[in-house]
């Protein structure tokens, strides 16, 4: 079992799914987003109590990643996608080639999820004049679904991590 299979709890957190494709590849479309949450969502709801209100869900928050990864991420590089489960506590894994900015992007993004006014800052953000900020997404995963978002800084890369459980309630 690797370190990365462990929380900061100690939960093992079984392999389900993963897929690696490179990042230039997956960036020039973004329909790609969608198509890749679906294909994860059906592939890991069949023996959930509800598969199909699963497979939406799971689908739906697995898009607002990669629709993150989608406006930020590094020039070349693999994005490898991983989702892992530990009873009804679903894991996705990110790991996004970033440069230092892209890097920054992602602390500041993670570090604005802290605080008890978020969901203040998710409703600002979404009836914002101009364009979309590009952290919208997080925000929506921590707000809407409950999930605890981290990352983890490597050479020439991050690991977004978004633990949420989607029966029985909230986190």
């Amino acid at each position: 079992m690797s370190q990365a299979d462990v929380t900061r709890v100690g939960r093992c957190f079984a392999p389900l799914l993963s897929i690696d494709l490179d990042i230039a590849a997956f960036a020039s479309n973004w329909s790609y987003c969608d198509r890749l949450s679906s294909y994860f969502a059906r592939m890991i709801s069949h023996d959930r109590t509800d598969s199909l209100l699963y497979a939406n869900l799971f689908s739906s928050a697995f898009n607002e990643l990669l629709e993150t990864v989608f406006r930020v991420h590094g020039v070349a590089g693999n994005l490898a996608c991983r989702v892992s489960r530990q009873a009804d506590r679903d894991r996705i894994e990110l790991t996004v080639p970033c440069g230092e900015s892209e890097i920054a992007f992602y602390q500041d993004a993670i570090a604005g999820l802290a605080g008890e006014d978020i969901e203040d800052r998710y409703r600002a953000a979404l009836f914002k004049e101009g364009p979309m900020e590009a952290s919208v997404g997080l925000l929506e995963l921590a707000v809407d679904y409950g999930a605890d978002l981290s990352i983890e800084v490597m050479p020439k890369a991050i690991r977004l991590v978004a633990e949420l459980s989607l029966e029985g309630g909230r986190n």
